[in-house]
């Protein structure tokens, strides 16, 4: 794992924890191209009552707003949580070239996450021949005891 991974996990785990504290589920994303943040995104599903203002989407919204462009060619898309099937064609759309995350899915099996059992990034990729890469497990831990604090706060 780079320290770059690490520094840029860091900033989407600040805005995890900000989406939190709006009362929205602690997601949190970063827009990344050449060792640069272009774009920041919480989940804000609850806060703007938009089922699609999740935290990756909300990234790749502020990214191509600054930019003034939809194509975000050659970007990173950092984010704590393995993104859900729409976030995952939403990178893919966006024409991120990757996408690096902390937890999965499979790591809160039984405690009020949606039960991905036959669904992982990897998965979503094979099935629609996306083309970005994967990077797992940075700030695993971190980003796990994060969701399920709030999990557990939230039961």
């Amino acid at each position: 794992m780079t320290i770059e991974h690490e520094i840029f996990m860091a900033l989407a785990l600040a805005e995890a924890r900000a989406a939190a504290a709006q009362g929205n589920t602690p997601v949190g994303s970063v827009i990344v191209r050449d060792g640069a943040v272009i774009g920041i995104g919480r989940n804000r599903v609850n806060s703007q009552c938009d089922p699609t203002a999740h935290a990756e989407v909300d990234a790749i919204r502020d990214a191509c707003r600054k930019a003034g462009v939809s194509d975000l060619a050659g970007a990173v898309c950092y984010t704590t949580m393995e993104p859900c099937p729409m976030c995952c064609w939403a990178i893919e759309a966006a024409g991120c070239a990757g996408l690096v995350m902390g937890a999965r899915h499979g790591d809160f099996s039984g405690s009020g996450v949606r039960d991905y059992k036959n669904y992982s990034v990897e998965a979503m990729i094979a099935s629609t021949g996306a083309s970005y890469t994967v990077v797992t497990g940075v700030e695993h831990e971190t980003c796990r005891r994060e969701r399920q604090a709030w999990l557990d706060a939230n039961k």
